[in-house]
């Protein structure tokens, strides 16, 4: 936990919460789907604090679209909320409709997930389940919030109009040690559309990204890849530091199997690879 002595949250961020607990309130059992950052994290507090801790389960996906630290940073978080939690491997590479990358591959992959966290909630009796997509999410491309409407997942920090700097408040106000924690969006979204999703490629990009984060770029971080060539987004320090190591950087990504390595002057930009659906 951190040190709040003397955070303040603006009132109508505290308003906000309070409208988040008379909604939670309302649930009698749930199932949170638990990734470990700050939305879920979040969430899965206040589920804790209101619903009660024998009446929730958290659920973290363990899948080739995510590193598998972020999995074991989840379980630490678990235990530190001291919330019953599964971890459920599951393989969107099965679903073509997902492998074949096209604009609408959220939809698939979320339908595919989510669809498996219904089952595992039906098993589990719980009522319903829950997701930790924030108000932020509907000013991008993200067709797999529809998929989630599609099967009646709620999204309890959308409803409530929390936005991403928000829950960060609030994260930081209840002492949640990921308040600052850098978005950890899955490894697909990595790869330009219509260039098919392998486990290869996804590992390729998950050990770059890790590599890259040993060397010190603790920022927001992602190595985009377009087909033999690695583009590499950060912030201006994470771009200094990588520069000041170029040659250890480009001998490892190339060890990875990408042929050309390549920085993006432009930095960091969550979902840059929707600039190529702006037409």
């Amino acid at each position: 936990m951190i040190d709040r002595q003397g955070f303040n949250c603006p009132e109508k961020t505290l308003l906000k919460e309070r409208q988040l607990e008379q909604l939670l309130g309302t649930f009698e059992t749930v199932l949170v789907a638990f990734s470990g950052g700050v939305d879920s994290t979040f969430l899965l507090s206040k589920a804790l604090e209101v619903v009660g801790k024998d009446h929730v389960l958290a659920v973290t996906v363990s899948s080739a679209l995510s590193r598998p630290q972020e999995t074991e940073e989840a379980e630490e978080l678990a235990q530190k909320l001291q919330a019953r939690q599964l971890v459920l491997k599951i393989d969107p590479l099965e679903n073509d409709h997902f492998t074949a990358n096209g604009p609408d591959r959220c939809y698939h992959c979320k339908r595919f997930i989510y669809g498996a966290l219904l089952e595992k909630a039906s098993a589990e009796k719980c009522g319903v389940v829950l997701d930790g997509s924030n108000a932020d999410d509907r000013s991008d491309y993200r067709p797999g919030l529809r998929a989630l409407e599609d099967l009646g997942i709620r999204s309890p920090l959308l409803e409530v109009s929390l936005g991403k700097d928000e829950v960060r408040k609030l994260a930081r106000k209840a002492g949640l040690p990921v308040w600052d924690k850098p978005a950890a969006a899955c490894l697909a979204s990595r790869l330009s559309y219509g260039e098919k999703i392998t486990e290869q490629k996804l590992s390729m990009i998950g050990e770059a990204e890790s590599f890259l984060r040993r060397l010190g770029v603790k920022d927001n971080l992602r190595v985009r890849c377009h087909g033999s060539l690695a583009r590499i987004e950060a912030n201006k320090a994470g771009l200094g530091r990588i520069l000041a190591q170029r040659e250890a950087v480009f001998k490892k990504l190339q060890d990875l199997g990408f042929v050309y390595v390549t920085l993006d002057l432009h930095g960091f930009e969550s979902g840059s690879m929707n600039r190529l659906l702006a037409d």
